[in-house]
């Protein structure tokens, strides 16, 4: 069934976003739960080898989840997600941004402002990912950095968490 799964990403550079669509065969809880716990996170977030790590994660308006993403070499790159607005099993938007072990921001490293809507499809779930960047030399950034590749290697992590969740 994996096969058959929705998975959508573009990039309007017009309007300086990126649009994910991923379906999982997993429910909406278990879904929901994968991007909101700490443990959960720390198993798919970061692309293969790197490990997620989370040093604080306070899911709620205003929190905060501080996490690194650590290479095989055990060299940790630190980043912020910023809770803006939380709609339980629905929506939650943030800004996530590259920063130090501390949480202060690098201001050279373009911000990501995401918003994910959760889609209940009674057995599967698909999360509809909106990112918007400020400029179009950020997003161009981002996209160099890797991203498309980099993220779409954490949704096949995620998947092999949901099902060994199931």
């Amino acid at each position: 069934m994996k096969n058959t799964l929705l998975f959508d990403f573009s990039v309007d550079r017009e309007n300086k976003t990126i649009r994910v669509k991923r379906e999982f065969n997993a429910n909406l809880q278990n879904v929901w739960d994968a991007w909101t716990k700490a443990e959960l996170l720390d198993q798919w977030w970061a692309p293969k080898p790197y490990k997620a790590r989370t040093k604080t994660l306070n899911f709620r308006e205003g929190g905060t989840w501080l996490y690194a993403m650590v290479s095989p070499e055990n060299v940790a790159q630190w980043c912020k997600a910023d809770y803006k607005k939380i709609s339980p099993l629905k929506q939650f938007s943030w800004r996530d941004a590259f920063c130090d072990e501390n949480g202060n921001v690098a201001e050279e490293f373009p911000n990501m402002f995401w918003t994910n809507t959760f889609i209940d499809n009674k057995g599967t779930t698909t999360v509809d990912i909106g990112i918007q960047m400020d400029t179009f030399e950020h997003l161009e950034k981002i996209l160099e950095m890797g991203f498309r590749e980099g993220f779409t290697m954490g949704m096949d992590n995620l998947d092999e968490l949901l099902e060994a969740r199931q």
